[in-house]
């Protein structure tokens, strides 16, 4: 898989990672491991010596047309002066220096033909390492976010099943409340309510408490059948 994957990049042109803005934001939040610091290094020491080979080839060539020029002058000097003594002696130091550069100057390109794949190579590395580090990190926020929905679907539910299980309380509430007031009158509920006065009714009951829902005083008539099981199912509310 791995040889397949390597084979399946060649030919590509990879950009070199170092000299796109984009590439270095990649890290703008946890910055670069070190694995990857390590590799930019190299690969930025490899793109200095590409640099300054180019910049040194520049001047040797430049080096050599102007001795190149010396030796053209002296050549025409020590012929004008019939063999003079300075000019040779000149003459032969310039010849030496072009040797000198000539040398360099080889030295110099062959080690611009080599440096490209040096880079190329580091190039690709890094690459690798930068793809392994942003996959990584797209594997952990596919699965924290996964996590988050399901912590909003669960807490979704438990919102329903709570605002089902308030509704049924206030409910329940209001029917107690409706019952009592009922069975017992509303000078003995006034006695009770300062009694119990910790109770918050008046969030509960959508009507004033000394006027319970039930519109005629007396609980409505129901089946006796009927009327249990209403009274199970508002008292035991925890099952929704």
């Amino acid at each position: 898989m791995e040889k397949d994957f390597k084979e399946a990049l060649q030919g590509k042109r990879i950009p070199v990672c170092v000299l796109d803005q984009k590439w270095h934001r990649l890290f703008a939040i946890q910055g670069k491991p070190e694995d990857v610091l390590e590799k930019e290094k190299e690969l930025n020491l490899l793109l200095q010596k590409q640099g300054k080979l180019n910049q040194d080839l520049k001047d040797l060539k430049k080096l050599k047309s102007k001795l190149m020029s010396n030796i053209m002058d002296n050549m025409e000097g020590t012929h004008a002066e019939n063999q003079g003594q300075m000019s040779s002696k000149k003459l032969d130091e310039d010849s030496r220096l072009i040797d000198e550069v000539n040398e360099k100057l080889e030295h110099t390109e062959d080690e611009l033909l080599d440096i490209p794949h040096e880079i190329n190579r580091t190039n690709g590395e890094l690459m690798l390492l930068t793809v392994a580090y942003c996959y990584s990190k797209i594997r952990l926020n596919v699965k924290e976010a996964k996590e988050i929905t399901d912590w909003i679907t669960q807490v979704r539910i438990d919102l329903k099943k709570n605002i089902i299980k308030k509704q049924n309380r206030e409910i329940n509430t209001r029917q107690i409340y409706a019952y009592m007031h009922d069975l017992f009158g509303a000078d003995m509920m006034d006695v009770f309510d300062l009694q119990n006065d910790d109770v918050d009714l008046m969030n509960m009951l959508e009507t004033p408490k000394k006027k319970p829902p039930l519109t005629d005083g007396s609980v409505v008539a129901k089946d006796d059948a009927k009327q249990q099981a209403d009274n199970n199912e508002n008292f035991d509310t925890d099952k929704n």
